[in-house]
């Protein structure tokens, strides 16, 4: 008999929506006060989940949510660069 393996769920930050683990994007801020995109999902920090969506990382900057989230400001030229690496054809 197998047993069925529990997904671990998590809410976006953006738009609150709950969705499959590996479905988000995972974005950290390591204990040296960095903000980073966590591809592997592993790296050291706090972290917090995006859809991969294009919306959800401007209403993300619009809303300051990732603020909230890491309590700090966090730099304009994060969402720009994000923005570049994860959505320019």
């Amino acid at each position: 008999m197998t047993q069925n393996k529990r997904v671990p769920l998590r809410t976006c930050v953006s738009c609150r929506e709950n969705k499959d683990k590996r479905d988000l994007l995972r974005i950290v801020k390591t204990p040296e006060g960095e903000i980073l995109i966590d591809k592997t999902g592993r790296m050291n920090g706090r972290g917090a989940y995006i859809c991969n969506k294009k919306e959800c990382m401007e209403k993300l900057m619009k809303n300051h949510a990732l603020d909230k989230a890491f309590k700090m400001q966090v730099p304009n030229e994060f969402f720009e660069n994000a923005l570049k690496e994860l959505f320019s054809e």
